[in-house]
């Protein structure tokens, strides 16, 4: 677990940030490829990829038809030219164990993972409430785990993840404003009419208050769920990001 940094170390973090996104961003400015885009909060940088949920095809992945998780960015978007489409954004797309099963719920492009997960335990995940981000048709939502199974939900894709950030306009009651853990996180809110979503992720270390008020306070977003953190990593080649690391579980896609 990272905590708070001295502002020598804090500065050569940020420094190295814009460094990065500098040279990520192409020709086209701050709205590169027209959905993401770099914002600054309280000092801190993300990026910020929206999309509506009506006109774009936003996707949960987990495996393929043969059953075998797709666990890299370059794997999905390999498999989506082979279906004569182009992955043109991704991210993790909730928390997973080491074996990449997913933590919580998943309903993915070929299936389902697991059950709605209410069960007290350790860990962000068990935050409660927690929720579950999902997409149906036109529209998309992000739902607190008990209200998903009481209103009984049936998007074509869901997964569940945790803690909410956001929660009809205030941040999670057991986020501490005076939290001092850092790292790299990612996580989606959805607009309240359904139709806008929001997936963001931070180029430096934040608290977890600092990336709940980013979606409270600059995205307006009422609804916002944690996706995870520190293994947060994103996939927007309009930008030039395809970020390397571990395999992942999960992965939330937006492909045309």
């Amino acid at each position: 677990m990272r905590y708070g940094q001295k502002r020598g170390l804090a500065g050569v973090v940020a420094g190295l940030a814009a460094s990065l996104l500098g040279a990520c961003n192409v020709a086209g400015g701050p709205t590169a490829g027209d959905h993401c885009r770099p914002v600054t909060h309280k000092s801190n940088p993300y990026t910020v990829c929206t999309f509506n949920a009506a006109r774009d095809d936003i996707r949960l992945f987990y495996t393929a038809e043969d059953g075998e998780p797709y666990l890299q960015f370059d794997t999905l978007a390999e498999a989506m030219a082979d279906e004569g489409k182009t992955l043109v954004f991704a991210m993790n797309g909730g928390m997973y164990h080491d074996d990449r099963r997913p933590v919580g719920y998943l309903r993915h492009e070929t299936g389902e993972q697991a059950s709605v997960n209410t069960n007290e335990g350790p860990g962000n995940f068990h935050m409660k409430p927690n929720g579950v981000f999902w997409l149906d048709e036109d529209h998309a939502g992000v739902t607190e785990s008990q209200a998903y199974l009481d209103e009984g939900l049936d998007p074509a894709f869901a997964t569940q993840s945790g803690p909410m950030l956001v929660i009809d306009g205030e941040i999670h009651p057991a986020i501490n404003p005076s939290g001092t853990s850092r790292k790299r996180r990612n996580g989606v809110g959805v607009s309240r009419n359904g139709e806008t979503v929001a997936f963001a992720i931070s180029d430096v270390p934040v608290t977890f208050h600092d990336f709940a008020s980013l979606y409270r306070d600059k995205l307006n977003m009422p609804n916002a769920l944690f996706l995870d953190g520190q293994v947060s990593r994103l996939y927007a080649p309009a930008m030039g990001r395809d970020e390397p690391g571990l395999d992942m579980g999960p992965i939330v896609g937006v492909v045309e």
